[in-house]
């Protein structure tokens, strides 16, 4: 339990400055590490707990016993492998786009779990990336990446500035959809089959007034109960199935 190495694996789990001083970050679970490394990122270590691991163990895998593995995994007794892997600074200046692409921009959500789950969405309706301004949270938290179920590796994901976003946008000829109750149509009016971002903020204030100035239109999901919002990642979920609606059309 005292092994330098094993605390290093720790700190990385549990503090994002551990993560940006050292260039490197944690991945728990299986699934998360195929897709992981399926993306090309590079794993420096894979610790298995042989009594928990269902798969092979490798040579240079590093064994450890099931006490140690639950002091370093962040999900306790799951599965029994977890790696420490080398970060990557992806840049808006690293998204290929095709011709018309769909976009989710998230500004300043700041929940792991909401970021994941709208992540798993942007996988299951081919976004063909997510953008994450002025970021409340790193892209390597472990919560996000376990909420996400790996989508953060499968997912072209990039964080940015809202200022840097919106230019990129500009100079893409991206038409920017914001989700505001404000001045707004009903969504499944809008036209999402050209080049779109669909823009959230968060569940309290919403999107700041760089991006409802921005936006090509505003649009909402009509809310027919005494509440006036739902979960972010909910609505990420449903106006992103309605651009995939839409494009099949």
């Amino acid at each position: 339990m005292q092994n330098p190495k094993v605390k290093q694996l720790v700190a990385l789990q549990q503090k994002s400055q551990e993560r940006r001083q050292q260039g490197m970050f944690v991945v728990e679970g299986q699934r998360e590490l195929e897709h992981c490394m399926a993306a090309g990122y590079e794993v420096v270590v894979r610790y298995v707990c042989p009594e928990l691991f269902q798969g092979l163990v490798k040579i240079g895998d590093v064994t450890v016993s099931r006490t140690v593995y639950e002091k370093m995994a962040y999900r306790g007794t799951t599965e029994g492998v977890v790696a420490v892997v080398k970060a990557r600074a992806l840049g808006l200046a690293d998204l290929h786009l095709p011709q018309n692409p769909l976009l989710m921009v998230l500004e300043r959500v700041e929940k792991p779990g909401n970021l994941g789950a709208i992540l798993r969405s942007a996988d299951a309706a081919k976004a063909d990336a997510v953008i994450i301004c002025d970021p409340l949270t790193d892209l390597y938290n472990p919560n996000l990446i376990r909420s996400s179920i790996g989508a953060i590796f499968t997912v072209p994901t990039v964080a940015c500035s809202s200022e840097e976003c919106i230019a990129f946008l500009k100079a893409k000829d991206i038409q920017i959809l914001t989700a505001q109750l404000q001045d707004s149509c009903l969504y499944y009016n809008q036209d999402m089959r050209k080049a779109t971002a669909i823009v959230m903020g968060t569940e309290s204030t919403g999107l700041t007034e760089r991006w409802r100035q921005a936006a090509t239109a505003h649009i909402r999901i009509p809310m027919l109960g005494r509440l006036d919002s739902l979960n972010v990642s909910v609505s990420a979920a449903i106006l992103l199935y309605e651009a995939v609606r839409q494009r099949a059309l």
